[in-house]
């Protein structure tokens, strides 16, 4: 006998064996009916009711304090259209149907709402929403659980953590909710959300605590998200996530679209200090350094003789920032901030934030594979608002600029080698008020060199409105020329 055929022997023996030890099975009698499962104990029942109670509770002693946002959005500016004169040489010229088919009057858009939730958390009547929820806001209208409406007025907003603080007058007695402690929470813990999906007034949904401290999640600036699976769904935003205690430990923000069961909150942590801020201020004040930083790459980790998770890359350093006064220098790895070690740049965007400014931070960087310390006195951050009238919606005051390189220097008969080339210029903006033109090369802001857009933008949001800086342009052929770039009046 082979070794094959006597393998197969020893398994088929060896089955026949469990075979003959099982016990036989007991064949249901076909048409009768299987025997009732049995009841739950009393101790289960008592749990189970207990679970259910607890639940209920938390519904009663926090739903009053949910309210619903509507927002009626600001109207946009209409589009301008053909002078007069042109509609009537266009009439003229194709002919009444034509001029019919082309220039008809339409009938103006309706305006434009939106509707979230918000959460009150003060008894003077302050509501702790989601900034996208109220950021293009002309009124706010919120309604309270007892069918109550208030004009409220907004206290503040922060969009690099998407929340925002409203106030109603005269509201009386509130219901106010209690704020838990977020850095507590642990997966696994049951998570309760209240809010108003799609109009249907404080809906309250159960899940849990799928994980804490997301990041990368594409929302705000600032990210360290509670996942859940309680169900959240669009007009839930700004509503609160709630522990088993009947305590908010979020504010529901997101959700992700493609999928099923994943929502986020901001921790009710960063909420109350960012909160705090806004009712005190009006504004959120953090910490700068003032670099361009990115995350490690194993291969930019291994030539930079760092471990891959241990500091963050400096990219650039923008002049007369706080960095460059430390010493900080492009190429430099950062991996301690104020004696902590740091992961990536999500975390050191965090602890700089938390530094008040003008405070002096020690600073560790890895610099040609050596180890060198500094002391950076931090700045303070420049708002959003700021940032928003240095860019003009998306360049700087009517200008795209972009890194001057030797091709497109080449390109538009430049002779300059550090810049920005113009790409494009407002109509009616205050560059080309200034006579900057597409193709022209910006070589200085204010007699200082500049080299990116993030310079540029810098130097600009700096302005008041109605003050200039003087801007030196280099243009096609080898001109070059001054003039005077100024930023809105009030």
């Amino acid at each position: 006998m082979t070794m094959r055929r006597r393998m197969i022997s020893r398994v088929l023996l060896l089955v026949a064996g469990l075979l003959v030890l099982a016990p036989p099975a007991v064949a249901q009698p076909r048409g009768q009916a299987r025997p009732p499962a049995a009841a739950p104990s009393p101790e289960s029942r008592r749990l189970l009711h207990a679970l259910e109670d607890a639940f209920v509770a938390v519904a009663d002693r926090a739903t009053p304090s949910v309210v619903n946002v509507s927002v009626r959005l600001k109207r946009e500016a209409p589009s301008e259209g053909p002078s007069p004169e042109m509609e009537e040489r266009f009439r003229e010229f194709f002919g009444p149907e034509l001029y019919e088919r082309f220039f008809r009057k339409r009938p103006p858009r309706e305006e434009g709402r939106a509707a979230g939730s918000g959460v009150i958390v003060d008894p003077r009547g302050y509501i702790l929403t989601n900034n996208h929820v109220v950021e293009n806001a002309a009124e706010v209208e919120v309604q309270l659980s007892d069918d109550r409406k208030f004009k409220a007025t907004l206290v503040g907003r922060d969009p690099r953590t998407d929340l925002a603080v409203l106030k109603i007058e005269n509201g009386g007695s509130l219901p106010v909710a209690d704020l838990g402690d977020s850095d507590t929470l642990r997966v696994g813990q049951w998570a309760i959300a209240i809010g108003n999906p799609f109009g249907l007034d404080r809906t309250v949904t159960v899940g849990i605590i799928s994980a804490t401290g997301r990041t990368h999640v594409g929302v705000a600036t600032y990210e360290a998200f509670i996942q859940t699976d309680a169900s959240i769904n669009p007009g839930n935003s700004g509503g609160p996530l709630l522990n088993l205690d009947g305590r908010v430990v979020g504010i529901n923000t997101a959700i992700v679209s493609s999928g099923q069961g994943i929502g986020f909150a901001i921790p009710i942590s960063m909420a109350r200090d960012i909160m705090t801020q806004l009712i005190a201020r009006g504004r959120v004040v953090r910490g700068w350094l003032g670099v361009v930083i990115q995350d490690l790459t194993t291969e930019l980790a291994a030539g930079f003789g760092v471990k891959e998770d241990a500091g963050v890359l400096v990219a650039d350093v923008m002049k007369d920032g706080p960095a460059e006064s430390a010493g900080l220098r492009p190429g430099d790895v950062i991996v301690q901030f104020g004696g902590a070690a740091i992961k990536d740049v999500t975390d050191l965007q965090k602890r700089v934030a938390a530094v008040e400014p003008g405070h002096p931070t020690p600073l560790t960087v890895v610099r040609d594979r050596q180890t060198v310390t500094l002391s950076v006195k931090v700045g303070e951050q420049p708002t959003d608002e700021t940032t928003a009238a240095a860019e003009g919606g998306g360049d700087v005051l009517g200008l795209s600029v972009e890194p001057l390189t030797p091709e497109t220097a080449r390109q538009n008969r430049l002779s300059a080698t550090r810049g920005l080339l113009v790409t494009d210029v407002a109509e009616g903006s205050p560059g080309e008020a200034a006579g900057i033109k597409p193709g022209d090369a910006i070589v200085e802001v204010n007699r200082r060199p500049v080299g990116d857009a993030a310079e540029l933008k810098q130097i600009v949001g700096a302005l008041k409105p109605g003050e200039s800086v003087t801007v030196y342009l280099q243009r096609g052929g080898g001109r070059n020329e001054y003039v005077m770039l100024t930023a809105p009046g009030p």
